[in-house]
């Protein structure tokens, strides 16, 4: 630590936003490269097809919202999708301005490989971990990402 970091108190490596990210990166490496091998997708369409699997039919806007997604990186993460045919658009019959998104049986294949993937990767990294540990980690992270804890909510 340098001099002057000292004498201001502040230490980066204790950054409460800078472990989160620190972890996520950690965490993530290697379920990312299983997909990424697996299917070819990037971390964005992964967490649109796992959005649409997850909750069923939704518009670009509420993934992009529930997921904290920008819009434009859903819109390419969508068109990626339907090129590979893994999610369809349909039309909104009451808006025309509303495009309905859904998986297709090819993107719910490559949902449940990776959703029981992710089961298995989730429980290999918290093998260290007490259930309570667990428990008490994941409020905390929901806590703090704003995310309620419902029966809607991946555990």
């Amino acid at each position: 630590m340098t001099e002057t970091a000292k004498i201001e108190g502040f230490d980066l490596l204790r950054f409460l936003p800078y472990l989160l990210n620190q972890a996520a990166e950690e965490s993530s490496l290697t379920f990312q490269k299983i997909y990424k091998d697996r299917y070819g997708l990037l971390r964005t369409e992964w967490r649109v097809l796992f959005h649409l699997g997850m909750f069923g039919e939704m518009t670009a806007t509420d993934i992009g919202t529930r997921g904290k997604i920008h819009k434009t990186k859903v819109s390419r993460a969508v068109y990626r999708l339907g090129q590979r045919r893994y999610l369809k658009r349909m039309p909104s019959e009451t808006d025309r301005r509303v495009e309905w998104l859904v998986l297709t049986p090819a993107g719910e294949a490559v949902y449940r490989d990776l959703r029981d993937t992710a089961e298995r990767y989730e429980t290999a990294l918290l093998e260290g971990f007490t259930a309570d540990e667990v428990a008490q980690l994941k409020r905390v992270l929901r806590r703090l990402g704003g995310t309620p804890d419902s029966g809607n909510s991946p555990k």
